[in-house]
């Protein structure tokens, strides 16, 4: 087939079919906007709740190790940060082992936002679940965790 010839139309019927990154694009998309839309009430995004949750452990972490965890390059979590800095819901504070690193702590504030988010979460989360029927949602992590 030479480049100069159009693609036949058919190659798009089987990418539109058998996509399996088209048909998780549309899948997360959907599922972000469900949980933007429930998490709106508290000023909050799904991205934005998910950050908040990873800085919820004894320590504070580091921005490497939660950029690894939200699979984001450092800088997109920077950009990220951001916004919840301003609402004094975080705090990026120089680590006292490495001044070169930056560790990420939950402020008092944040704290209250995720203990009234997290329930929305898991009501939101249930539904989500539910609709999966048959469906196992183990088996769907499981399978997406084999490709991240």
């Amino acid at each position: 087939m030479s480049n100069s010839q159009p693609l036949p139309f058919e190659c798009t019927i089987e990418v539109r079919d058998a996509c399996l990154c088209l048909h998780t694009q549309r899948a997360a998309r959907a599922l972000a906007r469900r949980f933007d839309e429930a998490l709106r009430p508290l000023d909050l995004t799904n991205g934005q709740f998910s950050l908040l949750m990873s800085l919820n452990r004894p320590e504070a972490p580091t921005l490497g190790s939660v950029a690894a965890l939200l699979a984001m390059d450092r800088t997109t979590l920077t950009a990220a940060l951001k916004p919840l800095e301003r609402r004094k819901l975080v705090r990026v504070n120089v680590d006292k082992q490495d001044r070169r690193s930056r560790r990420l702590a939950i402020t008092p504030a944040g704290r209250a936002l995720l203990n009234k988010a997290y329930p929305i979460w898991r009501e939101s989360h249930a539904a989500v679940e539910k609709r999966l029927g048959d469906a196992s949602a183990d088996d769907l992590r499981a399978a997406l965790l084999a490709l991240s």
